[in-house]
């Protein structure tokens, strides 16, 4: 096998029997958003009717509760048709919550107590019921709040033209679908080992309302604006920390990414094996069930990650069930916030930019991941997330302390070479310009989304919730002021009906009760 390191795979690559392989990136986008009173405080109202049902919409539906939106493009490789797909499906449920608005941040509004979160309801089939008690356990695991917080994820898969190539270049001689399967989990090892600069320059959630906390004592250095905005001077991405999407039970899961086999057989331990911190909550096998199971995750989706290996599984099939059938299909990134300075909650320069970044984690050298090591890279992006804009910063990089600005600098003289090899590829020039205008920021960092928003704040001396409130009502305006640009009323509105009959046909095919039908679940998980 040749192994090639970055720049002997791009210099092939750029070759003309190699070269047009790296057309036809292919992504889908999935939107978080609350939805809000036109006071700011969370909505209470059931999921809009006019949008469609939330457990068969398959565009249109809900996260863990029922103000908890989420907006799911259809796959494209054209980023601007998922920007104006995504525009469209928040313009049509705008258009049926009367003057309730959509929430522009990732970390949630003003929120008087936890209850006032409604769980998501899906209807009374079997699956409706599950997902619904599903969430119920996250209630009763970690609270409501954390699962107030909204995110983007971003679904990219590479085509086939270039699993060839690369297979080619490196005299692989095994199947196909093996050698993406390692390729991908070369590039989730990567993307772990520098996620701290999407954080760094993306991280939307330097700041939360002081109700998020409830009572809890933080051990952060926040500092207080307006009437109760907490935030951290250098602070990037809260969502992402101790406040966020953790889960300390987790923590003795030991999940790591160096084969395929290796991930399976940690996360299916996971949802086997029972936990002690969860013992004492009825599951489903209780008259008054509030959670599925006592395990250490109730099921796969559980397991809080910044990026997850995919396939689209059959119906009944677990994600893990459907990567041992059919190999990785293509990744999930988890790690970004909601962009307020978008409307669509991400905008086409993040596009680009991940599309260069993920390309370069693919092509570059990936040597496998310990735990201690990934460790080390969650230490990291710790230590971002907390202090990322502080000029002082410093990280853990093979053993050595570096700079973030150093790290940053060599990261993007990388990301040059790669958006320059994306243009010739395309016959364009817009790769290269998206990379020099964010490689800026490395040595700016008021010029990162999270500076952005302090300095407004800090500015204005004003809270959080005051600024999101403003976009959220220019946003809900500019909406309704725009034509669809994809999908149209009529389509929207068809499927919206349509969601309504398919869900009468899942009640329909129940032919078990719901306790039986969740023992069989668990019997083949």
């Amino acid at each position: 096998m040749n192994k090639l390191n970055l720049q002997g795979k791009l210099k092939a690559l750029a070759t003309p029997a190699h070269l047009k392989s790296l057309r036809g990136i292919k992504r889908g986008i999935e939107r978080e958003a609350l939805r809000i009173k036109s006071s700011g405080e969370i909505a209470k109202t059931p999921h809009p009717k006019g949008a469609g049902h939330a457990l068969t919409h398959g565009a249109i539906t809900t996260d863990f509760s029922e103000s908890l939106l989420e907006f799911i493009t259809p796959v494209s490789e054209s980023p601007e048709e998922t920007l104006a797909q995504l525009k469209d499906l928040q313009k049509y449920t705008l258009s049926h919550m009367g003057d309730e608005l959509l929430w522009p941040m990732s970390m949630p509004c003003y929120i008087k107590q936890e209850d006032d979160i409604v769980l998501a309801q899906f209807g009374q089939s079997n699956i409706g019921r599950m997902k619904t008690l599903y969430r119920e356990g996250l209630k009763n695991r970690y609270g409501s709040m954390m699962q107030a917080i909204a995110g983007v994820h971003f679904n990219i898969s590479f085509p086939d033209s270039l699993w060839q190539s690369l297979q080619q270049l490196e005299g692989d001689s095994g199947s196909l679908q093996d050698f993406i399967s390692a390729q991908y989990l070369g590039l989730i090892r990567n993307f772990k080992r520098e996620l701290w600069l999407i954080s760094y320059l993306f991280g939307a959630s330097p700041a939360l309302c002081s109700s998020f906390l409830q009572g809890k004592n933080s051990q952060l250095p926040f500092k207080e604006l307006g009437q109760g905005t907490l935030y951290l001077e250098h602070g990037t991405a809260l969502r992402l920390g101790d406040l966020g999407y953790t889960n300390s039970a987790q923590s003795s899961l030991r999940v790591t990414y160096n084969s395929l086999d290796e991930y399976i057989t940690g996360l299916q331990k996971a949802i086997r094996c029972r936990s002690d911190l969860y013992d004492h909550i009825p599951d489903y096998q209780h008259e008054t069930p509030k959670q599925l199971n006592k395990n250490i995750l109730q099921i796969e989706n559980e397991f809080y990650s910044p990026i997850r290996p995919k396939r689209n599984g059959r119906s009944g099939e677990t994600p893990t069930q459907a990567l041992s059938r059919g190999g990785i299909e293509y990744v999930e990134i988890r790690a970004l916030d909601v962009n307020p300075f978008s409307e669509t909650g991400i905008d086409l320069d993040q596009i680009l930019f991940l599309d260069v970044f993920l390309s370069y984690c693919l092509l570059q050298d990936s040597p496998e991941l310990s735990w201690d090591e990934q460790q080390t890279c969650d230490a990291n992006l710790q230590q971002v997330i907390n202090e990322g804009r502080n000029p002082q910063v410093m990280l853990q990089r093979n053993g050595e302390a570096c700079s973030l600005q150093q790290w940053g600098e060599d990261i993007f003289a990388q990301l040059s070479a790669v958006a320059a090899l994306m243009d010739e590829a395309h016959g364009s020039q817009r790769y290269a310009p998206v990379i020099a205008k964010l490689h800026t920021w490395v040595a700016q960092p008021e010029l990162t989304f999270s500076g952005r928003i302090i300095a407004s704040l800090v500015e204005q001396d004003q809270d959080s919730g005051e600024l999101a409130l403003s976009l959220a009502k220019r946003y809900k305006h500019s909406h309704a002021a725009d034509d669809y640009q994809t999908f149209g009323a009529e389509k929207l509105d068809t499927m919206s009906a349509q969601s309504f009959l398919d869900e009468q046909d899942v009640v329909t095919a129940d032919s078990v009760s719901f306790n039986a039908f969740l023992r069989d679940y668990f019997s083949r998980a």
